[in-house]
């Protein structure tokens, strides 16, 4: 368990406690839709999910020297963000051969308090998870308040991490799927 050496007091003192693993189906690959805080969750959930998982990224954090190349060998579903068509492209292509592979597909839903406001989260993951037909696994955490993006510092507290219900796809539109996750997503 890798990432077991980097929990709690050894790693710059940030735990975390999961609840919700019992809807974790390890033998039924699935989409999981993440909010995205920091880099926390994009290290942890590779603990925390099964090990067999494929996640959607920026096709521009593979072509950094050593750690890229090393990312690139765990099949990501790598998109550039600005090409909108062509990365919903490649993430359908990609997820359907993955989940049907048996491969999780890990998608990072933009989700941030600015002043206030919850931005709305890309369609991508649930319009995978209506052509695909494969369930989904919402999953909320708050490690961006511990773990905040662009710091070196990060904050000795518990982050905590809720695994949501199972959403079915099956003859669902990708609207009520993603408004579904996005308040799974939100663990309310």
């Amino acid at each position: 368990m890798w990432f077991g050496v980097m929990d709690g007091k050894v790693f710059c003192g940030v735990c975390y406690e999961v609840e919700g693993l019992e809807h974790l189906n390890t033998g039924q690959a699935s989409i999981v839709l993440s909010n995205h805080q920091s880099a926390w969750e994009t290290l942890a959930l590779r603990y925390i999910l099964p090990p067999t998982q494929a996640a959607l990224l920026k096709r521009s954090l593979t072509w950094f020297p050593i750690w890229g190349w090393a990312l690139s060998t765990l099949k990501p579903i790598a998109i550039d963000r600005k090409k909108q068509r062509e990365a919903l492209r490649t993430l359908l292509e990609k997820g359907k051969l993955y989940l049907n592979q048996g491969l999780w597909v890990v998608v990072f839903l933009k989700y941030s308090h600015s002043g206030g406001e919850v931005k709305k989260f890309s369609a991508g993951g649930a319009i995978l998870a209506q052509q695909s037909g494969f369930p989904v696994i919402p999953i909320a955490h708050n490690a961006g308040d511990y773990w905040p993006r662009y710091s070196f510092f990060k904050i000795s507290r518990t982050i905590k991490v809720k695994i949501g219900p199972v959403i079915e796809s099956q003859g669902r539109k990708a609207a009520d799927i993603n408004a579904e996750a996005e308040t799974g997503s939100r663990g309310q």
